[in-house]
C-alpha cells in the first residue's frame, strides 16, 4: 500500500502566494499522473483526520439503511 515516507507535510511552509505561484502550483499537479494526485490527497486526508495511511478507518454502514423502490 502507501508508504508514509512518500509524502511528507511540512507544517511551517505556510505563505502566501501570488496569483502566477498558484498557477504553476496548479500546473504542477496537473502534469502529475492521477494515481500521484489520489495518492497526496489520500495521504492530506490521513493526515488531517489523524489515521494511520496504511489502516484506514472503516465506514459505519449502520448509519444507512436501504429500500426497495416500488416500479
Amino acid at each position: 500500500m502507501l508508504n508514509e515516507l512518500d509524502f511528507k507535510l511540512d507544517r511551517t511552509a505556510f505563505t502566501k502566494q501570488s496569483i502566477e505561484e498558484a498557477d504553476k502550483t496548479t500546473a504542477f499537479w496537473l502534469s502529475k499522473p492521477i494515481e500521484t494526485r489520489l495518492a497526496a490527497s489520500f495521504y492530506l486526508n490521513s493526515v488531517a483526520f489523524n489515521f494511520d495511511i496504511n489502516n484506514p478507518p472503516k465506514m459505519d454502514k449502520n448509519v444507512f439503511s436501504m429500500r426497495k423502490h416500488k416500479a
